[in-house]
């Protein structure tokens, strides 16, 4: 059945792009190298990227990539979609993370590979939400929910479902369905996925799309408020003051005495993950 899940996925993505299009290499020349295998292009790239070069790195990589290595594949998208070493290009980092959607349709989610393909397809999927200004690949939501919905159910991704929950919170790409949405984000919540703690949070706090819960409400939020890091997760301390300051005291009190237990629960989860 993952198989079939995964071609399907795949001919979606194949049908709403030029063939030459996923294609990287098309539009990157693979340059020449002396290595004898993908793996040792791969293994001299990661080891230019730690000390530095990534000029160098990138041209192992790509060597790497041209031989389908998935793990070059991801680790190019990644560096063109930060401009990491390289031109920040959303273009080349979204046909490198096609080509891993098209080429490991037959991987499952205990393979080796299966943390990189279930990045590749939440990635996707963040693309076709917004598309890429100025290129062929225009907002699609209902394509971004395909990717989500696929690195979420078969990998179990968090970073996917935490996605996957944002569409039914905000009705993009699928009606809205708050129920739904605290569903993975509870998923991804139990995972350590600080912002889905934080919106499941607010959810069971305010009783939207599910019973309401304060206490273990506020526990989500304290836990996101933990975790947050700088101004990207401002919004993180906002919610849980503004929760907090309207909490009673019973509530308070029964959150700080659920948050140590479950916090054991999700560092285990996340140990296991790695």
């Amino acid at each position: 059945m993952g198989r079939r899940l995964a071609a399907a996925v795949g001919l979606v993505l194949l049908g709403a792009l030029p063939a030459a299009a996923l294609d990287a290499t098309a539009r990157t020349p693979v340059p020449s190298g002396n290595y004898r295998s993908a793996r040792e292009a791969l293994r001299m790239g990661v080891r230019d990227y730690n000390a530095g070069d990534k000029e160098g790195a990138a041209r192992a990589l790509e060597y790497a990539a041209e031989q389908g290595h998935a793990l070059a594949l991801w680790k190019l998208g990644r560096m063109y979609a930060e401009g990491d070493g390289v031109p920040h290009d959303d273009l080349k980092a979204f046909e490198f993370f096609s080509r891993i959607a098209d080429d490991t349709t037959d991987e499952g989610p205990d393979a080796q590979n299966s943390g990189v393909v279930a990045s590749a397809f939440t990635a996707l999927g963040a693309y076709f939400l917004d598309g890429i200004k100025g290129t062929y690949v225009r907002p699609n939501p209902e394509r971004a929910y395909d990717m989500f919905n696929y690195a979420a159910s078969y990998f179990g991704d968090p970073n996917a479902q935490y996605n996957l929950g944002r569409l039914y919170l905000d009705g993009t790409g699928v009606d809205t369905d708050a129920r739904q949405a605290a569903r993975w984000f509870n998923l991804a919540a139990e995972k350590g996925h600080a912002p889905a703690q934080a919106l499941l949070g607010q959810l069971l706090v305010n009783g939207q799309g599910v019973p309401a819960q304060r206490a273990r409400g506020l526990m989500w939020l304290s836990m996101a408020r933990e975790a947050a890091q700088g101004r990207k997760d401002d919004w993180i301390v906002a919610l849980y003051e503004k929760a907090w300051a309207s909490a009673s005291e019973e509530d308070r009190a029964a959150a700080m005495a659920q948050a140590s237990q479950t916090t054991a629960q999700v560092t285990g989860s996340a140990r296991r993950r790695r």
